[in-house]
């Protein structure tokens, strides 16, 4: 069996905790005890030790499977901030401010997110329609390729 590369567990679990990200954990262990690590290693140790997820997966608020070139688009970047924020994660200041300002427009619009993936933009605002009770313009079914792992 191959030599452990946590040195100190408590100290690990400490940065979770802290919301180091994994980068920054990769860095500090070259630095500090000049081990190479990588990111899997990191998510791994997460998984075993039950700690939280450093993302949050909520497909209802997202139940589209997302194309690549769709994922950066700002009505999904707020769509997961309102996600961290229901799941109780902290938000930056800036992004509480811009959730506030997109949630104001959201409701005096009176519009709903919508995502069509085979057109060039992805996203759309629409009118709310019967049955549209939340932030989104919910899909027939989800295409969301994989369900919250933490949920089970």
């Amino acid at each position: 069996m191959g030599k452990r590369k946590i040195v100190n567990e408590s100290e690990v679990i400490r940065w979770f905790e802290e919301g180091k990200t994994y980068q920054w954990m990769i860095d500090e262990y070259k630095r500090k005890y000049d081990i190479e690590t990588v990111s899997s290693m990191w998510g791994n140790f997460r998984r075993r030790r039950g700690l939280d997820r450093r993302i949050v997966r909520d497909d209802e608020l997202i139940p589209w499977f997302v194309k690549e070139e769709h994922r950066w688009a700002y009505p999904l970047a707020m769509l997961r901030a309102e996600a961290r924020r229901r799941a109780g994660k902290e938000l930056t200041e800036a992004d509480q401010n811009r959730l506030k300002n997109w949630m104001k427009m959201i409701q005096q619009e009176n519009a709903v997110v919508h995502y069509e993936p085979d057109t060039e933009e992805g996203f759309f605002y629409v009118p709310r329609q019967a049955g549209d009770d939340d932030l989104i313009h919910r899909p027939k079914s989800k295409t969301t390729p994989r369900p919250n792992a933490d949920r089970d």
